[in-house]
């Protein structure tokens, strides 16, 4: 009974962490705050994450939920890869809140690393002319996908605003592409 006990005090802690840390940001959001949101006492949340960095860690789990692309064909997967960045930045405030925090806490940083790493290497290392080259063309999409999401969401260019989401798409799947399975070019 005591687990179940505190795997719910976890769950609470970290549903409460995700809505706060959507919403204030990393650097307003506070232990006092997240526990109150949870009904719980703030020892409790510095109980099972130990500070603010390990349960920001734990709460930004962030999963891009890319698509099966296997159906897609090899010259339409940066369409397919850039309509669906656009849809999960849309909907999802905890990929704006790590976001936010990455650029000044190292623990957001690295799940920000991580995410990429982990879930579009994948894809760069079944299109790639060469597979070696994975993590370098994973690292590429990141930094356009990313470049992107701060321009729009958090730092809200009119010109980059204002585009459509097929307007948007057409301007980044051409990239996206090259990146997967285009070949460098030289000078």
């Amino acid at each position: 009974m005591t687990a179940r006990r505190s795997d719910a005090t976890r769950a609470a802690i970290l549903a409460a962490a995700r809505e706060r840390f959507a919403a204030d940001g990393f650097e307003r959001a506070t232990i006092r705050a997240i526990a109150a949101d949870a009904h719980i006492d703030p020892s409790m949340v510095m109980r099972y994450y130990g500070n603010k960095e390990a349960l920001f860690a734990a709460a930004a789990d962030f999963d891009l939920r890319l698509p099966d692309l296997g159906d897609v064909a090899a010259d339409r997967v940066g369409a397919s890869l850039a309509r669906h960045f656009l849809h999960r930045w849309e909907d999802d405030e905890t990929l704006m809140a790590l976001l936010r925090a990455a650029v000044t806490k190292e623990a957001a940083a690295e799940r920000m690393r991580s995410v990429f790493a982990r879930q579009v290497g994948p894809v760069a290392a079944r299109l790639a002319p060469d597979p070696a080259q994975a993590a370098t063309r994973a690292g590429l999409i990141a930094s356009q996908m990313l470049g992107f999401a701060l321009c729009r969401y958090i730092l809200r260019l009119p010109p980059v605003v204002d585009l459509t989401a097929e307007e948007a798409t057409a301007w980044l799947a051409p990239t996206i592409q090259r990146y997967l399975t285009g070949e460098a070019q030289p000078g």
